[in-house]
C-alpha cells in the first residue's frame, strides 16, 4: 500500500510456508500464481529472495515464460526485472540456476552427514520395541521394562519349538497374553493384544539379531496418469544396505539363528515348485512339502480321495504321453507312508528316552513361560493402578472435573488389574503337577517303544508332520508304467540316503452290478416311458440301486448307458412348430397364459439349446384343448380340488403325466381350465393309479 496500490489489489500467498520448492511435493500457492499469471491478472510478483519461489529449474523457467508473454514484473531486494527483456531473463536463469545448485549442496551436506554418523552406528533412527536409545551416548540397550523383554523372548523361543508365524501368533492368542507395542512419536510403550503381522515383524527385523542397519529401502519416483509425482519405497536385498554392523548392540538371539529363521520362514510361505518345504498344515498326508516327483523333481500336491479321504500325492508336472498331457505322477499314500513311518521309528528308536524327556521339559518351560509373562503382567498392571491412585490422590478434591476423569482412569486400571490377578491364579491352579520319580520310569519305559507313542491317539497329524521333519528333508517317489514297484529315496537331515523298493499292493474294489432282474425290466419299459416315469415305476416296487439308493433319472440314464439300452423314442409330431407370440395368435390367449401353461405341463414346448426361445408344434390335438364353447364331462378346477382331496399343483402334476384331461375355454376375456375326472375316482375319492395292476 505505500508504493499506491490499494489493499483489494495486493494478494498475499502463504499457502507453500514450510513447504520444499523442489518439486518434489505439489504446492498449490505456487500453482496458483502461475495460473493468475498466465490469465493476465498479475502486474508484479515481490518476494523477499524470488528464487525460493522455485527450487528447480522446470517450475521457474516455467513462471518466467509465462510472466514474460503477460508482461508481468518480478522483483525482489536487488531490483525489479521484466522477464520478456534479455538481461532481465538472464540474471534472473542465473539466480534460479544458482539456487538450484544451493539446494542440491545444502542435501548432499545433509545426507553425507547422516550417512557418516549412520556408518558409525550413532544415528538415532527409529528402533522396534524391546530397545529404547540411551541418554548419554548412542547406543541401544535392552528396554529397561521385564515385561517387553519377556514377551520378545518369548516369540523367538517359540519360534524355535514350532517353526511357524502364525502357530506362535495362535499361542499367545490362547495364553491371552498382551504383547508391547513402542510409539515412534512419543517412544511410549502400551500393551495390546497380539496381531501377526506384530509377531512376524519381531522375527524379520535384525535388529533382535544385535545388528545395526540403515538405507534398507529406496524412495522411487514416478509420474501418474494426471501428470502428479508420486513416491513409492521398495525395499532393497540385504547385500544392497548401506549400513550392515554386526554385534552393535545387546541381541536376543545370534545372526546364525536369524538367517536359519529367515530360510525357515521363505519355505514356509513361498516354497517353490522344485524345493521341498512349507508349513505344517491340517490333514493326514505325512509326507506333505517332504515328498518330490522321481521323474521331474517336483515338490508333489497332496489330494484327498474316497469315503474315508485316503491321501495321495501327485506331481504338479505334465508329460507328453499318446499325444495327450498326462499326470507324471499320481499314487496313493497310505502304503508309502507306511514305509517311510517304519524306517522312521527304526531310526528314531535309540533316541526316544532322550526325546520324551525334552517333551517333558518343552512342555514344563512353555508353561512356565506363559505364567511367568502373567506374573510381569499383573507387576505391570499393579504399578499402573499405583500411580494412577497417586495422581487421582494429588488432585484437590474441589476440583471434580478433574478428580472425575482421574478417578475413571484409576477404576479402569484396578478392573484391568483384577482381571489379570484372577487369570494368573487360575493358571497357577490348573499347573500341571510334576511327575512323579515312578511316572518318569514308566514314561521311559514307554519311550524305548517309539512306535507306542507315534500311534497313541493324542499324537496328532501335525506332531507326526513335526516329527518327521526334524530328521527328514525329501522323500523321493518314483514310478515307472506299468510296474507296480515304488522307488522311494528317503534323504535324511544328515545327508545320509535311503533307498526303499516298496510294491503296491493294489486293492482290488468288488465290482456293483445291478441285479438282472431289474436290467430286464428296465429293457422293457424303456420301449414305452421315460427316465422319470421308469424311475418312478422301480421305486414304487421298492427296487433299489446296486448302492441301495433310490432310482432317480440320472441314475436310470447312467444305467442304459452302461447296458446300452435305448430310450424311448418320442412319437411323431405333425403341425406348424411356431413361436409364442405366433401360438398366441393363433390359440386365441395372451402370450402370459401360454408361458404359464408351459411352466405347469399343461402344454409342451420345443427348444432347440437351453436358454433359446420356446416355440410350439401346432397340432390338432393342441387346438382341441383350446375349444370356443363349454364342453360336457369337464369341470372347474375348484370342483376337481374337492372332488380328488388335491391341491391345484398335483392336479397340474396329473395333467403332465397324462393321467388327468384338462381343456382351456374362454369365458370373456378370461380363459379357465377344465378337468375331466374318471367315474371311479370320483366315487371313490381316492386318488388315481398310475398302471392298473401296477405293484
Amino acid at each position: 500500500m505505500e508504493l499506491g496500490w490499494r489493499r483489494d489489489q495486493i494478494v498475499v500467498i502463504d499457502q507453500d510456508l514450510g513447504r520444499t520448492g523442489s518439486g518434489a511435493i505439489e504446492r498449490s500457492g505456487f500453482e496458483k500464481m502461475a495460473s493468475d499469471v498466465a490469465l493476465g491478472r498479475t502486474g508484479i510478483i515481490f518476494g523477499l529472495e524470488v528464487s525460493r519461489l522455485a527450487r528447480n529449474n522446470s517450475d521457474w523457467y516455467r513462471l518466467l515464460d509465462l510472466a514474460g508473454m503477460t508482461d508481468t514484473l518480478i522483483a525482489d531486494a536487488d531490483g525489479i526485472y521484466h522477464p520478456g527483456l534479455f538481461n532481465d531473463r538472464l540474471l534472473l536463469g542465473l539466480k534460479g540456476t544458482m539456487s538450484e545448485a544451493e539446494l542440491y549442496l545444502i542435501r548432499a551436506r545433509m545426507n553425507g552427514g547422516i550417512r557418516n554418523k549412520a556408518a558409525r552406528g550413532e544415528l538415532r533412527c527409529p528402533i522396534p520395541v524391546g530397545y529404547v536409545w540411551a541418554d548419554d551416548k548412542d547406543a541401544m540397550n535392552l528396554h529397561p521394562n521385564e515385561a517387553v523383554i519377556s514377551a520378545i523372548r518369548n516369540v523367538f523361543e517359540r519360534f524355535a519349538e514350532m517353526g511357524s508365524v502364525r502357530q506362535v501368533w495362535l499361542w499367545f492368542q490362547s495364553q491371552g497374553l498382551p504383547f508391547p507395542i513402542q510409539s515412534r512419536r512419543t517412544g511410549e510403550t502400551s500393551f495390546v493384544r497380539a496381531t501377526y503381522w506384530q509377531i512376524h515383524e519381531v522375527l524379520t527385523n535384525p535388529v533382535y539379531a544385535g545388528v545395526y542397519a540403515f538405507g534398507k529401502s529406496r524412495q522411487q519416483r514416478s509420474v501418474d496418469s494426471a501428470g502428479r509425482i508420486k513416491t513409492h519405497v521398495r525395499n532393497l536385498p540385504q547385500e544392497e544396505w548401506q549400513v550392515f554392523i554386526r554385534d552393535h548392540h545387546e541381541s536376543f538371539i545370534d545372526w546364525q539363528t536369524y538367517e536359519k529363521n529367515q530360510a525357515r520362514m521363505r519355505s514356509n510361505s513361498r516354497a517353490r515348485p522344485h524345493e521341498v518345504g512349507g508349513a505344517v498344515r491340517a490333514g493326514a498326508a505325512l509326507l506333505q512339502g517332504l515328498a518330490t516327483c522321481g521323474r521331474c523333481g517336483r515338490r508333489l500336491n497332496v489330494y484327498y480321495q474316497g469315503r474315508n479321504s485316503s491321501p495321495g500325492y501327485r506331481c504338479p508336472g505334465t508329460i507328453l504321453k499318446d499325444g495327450k498331457a498326462t499326470w507324471c505322477l499320481r499314487v496313493g499314500g497310505c502304503q508309502i507312508e507306511d514305509a517311510v513311518v517304519k524306517e522312521f521309528l527304526e531310526a528314531m528308536n535309540p533316541a526316544g528316552i532322550e526325546a520324551a524327556l525334552m517333551a517333558e521339559a518343552s512342555f514344563d518351560a512353555d508353561h512356565d513361560a506363559a505364567i511367568s509373562q502373567w506374573r510381569l503382567e499383573v507387576e505391570r498392571l499393579r504399578y499402573e493402578a499405583q500411580r494412577a491412585e497417586r495422581r487421582h490422590r494429588s488432585v484437590e478434591p474441589e476440583n471434580r472435573l478433574v478428580a472425575r476423569g482421574l478417578e475413571a482412569e484409576w477404576e479402569k486400571c484396578l478392573l484391568a488389574l483384577s482381571v489379570a490377578e484372577t487369570e494368573l491364579a487360575t493358571r497357577e491352579k490348573d499347573r500341571p503337577r510334576k511327575l512323579t520319580i515312578d511316572e518318569k520310569e514308566r514314561l521311559n519305559a514307554l519311550a524305548v517303544d517309539v512306535r507306542k507313542v507315534w500311534s497313541a491317539p493324542t499324537t496328532t497329524d501335525r506332531d507326526k508332520k513335526e516329527l518327521l521333519r526334524t530328521v527328514l528333508q525329501e522323500v523321493n517317489i518314483k514310478i515307472e508304467p506299468p510296474s507296480e514297484t515304488a522307488s522311494l529315496t528317503m534323504r535324511w537331515c544328515g545327508g545320509l540316503i535311503t533307498d526303499i523298493e516298496l510294491e503296491l499292493k493294489r486293492r482290488r474294489v468288488p465290482r456293483l452290478r445291478t441285479d438282472e432282474e431289474t436290467v430286464a425290466l428296465v429293457r422293457r419299459l424303456a420301449q414305452y416311458y421315460s427316465d422319470p416315469v421308469i424311475a418312478g415305476i422301480l421305486n414304487r416296487q421298492g427296487r433299489r440301486t446296486a448302492r441301495g439308493e433310490r432310482f432317480s433319472a440320472h441314475r436310470i440314464h447312467g444305467l442304459r448307458s452302461s447296458w446300452n439300452i435305448p430310450k424311448c423314442e418320442a412319437p411323431s409330431t405333425d403341425g406348424e412348430l411356431v413361436s409364442i407370440d405366433k401360438a398366441a395368435e393363433i390359440l386365441d390367449t395372451a402370450t402370459s397364459t401360454l408361458h404359464r401353461f408351459l411352466a405347469e405341463g399343461f402344454i409342451a414346448g420345443e427348444q432347440l439349446t437351453p436358454g433359446a426361445p420356446w416355440r410350439i408344434r401346432i397340432t390338432e390335438e393342441l387346438r382341441a384343448r383350446f375349444p370356443d364353447t363349454e364342453v360336457s364331462g369337464y369341470m372347474s378346477m375348484k370342483k376337481a380340488k374337492q372332488l380328488l382331496r388335491v391341491t391345484r399343483q398335483t392336479i397340474m402334476q396329473r395333467i403332465k403325466r397324462g393321467e388327468l384331461e384338462a381343456i382351456c375355454i374362454k369365458r370373456g376375456k378370461r380363459k379357465e381350465l377344465r378337468i375331466k375326472v374318471p367315474i371311479e375316482t370320483v366315487s371313490d375319492g381316492q386318488q388315481l393309479k398310475l398302471f392298473d395292476g401296477g405293484s
